[in-house]
């Protein structure tokens, strides 16, 4: 098993111990902390990934009113 688990100072094992620090101190303010379901992490590598992504967030709520008339 040690020579598939993640290595120490790899991204999966900083972003493991991340939201494992976030998990503990978030459940002293609030017992029901959960992270979000159905979600990926993902690696912004340029500007114009960023982009793309910041115009998702911005521009995603307004289509909420469409994609609920369609259900």
């Amino acid at each position: 098993m040690a020579k598939i688990s993640p290595k120490r100072g790899s991204l999966s094992t900083v972003i493991r111990s991340f939201k494992s620090i976030v998990t503990k101190n978030s459940r002293k303010i609030n017992p029901n902390f959960k992270w979000q379901p159905r979600f990926y992490d993902r690696i912004i590598r340029n500007n114009n990934e960023l982009n793309r992504i910041r115009n998702y967030i911005v521009n995603n709520p307004k289509i909420w009113k469409r994609d609920r008339n369609n259900m």
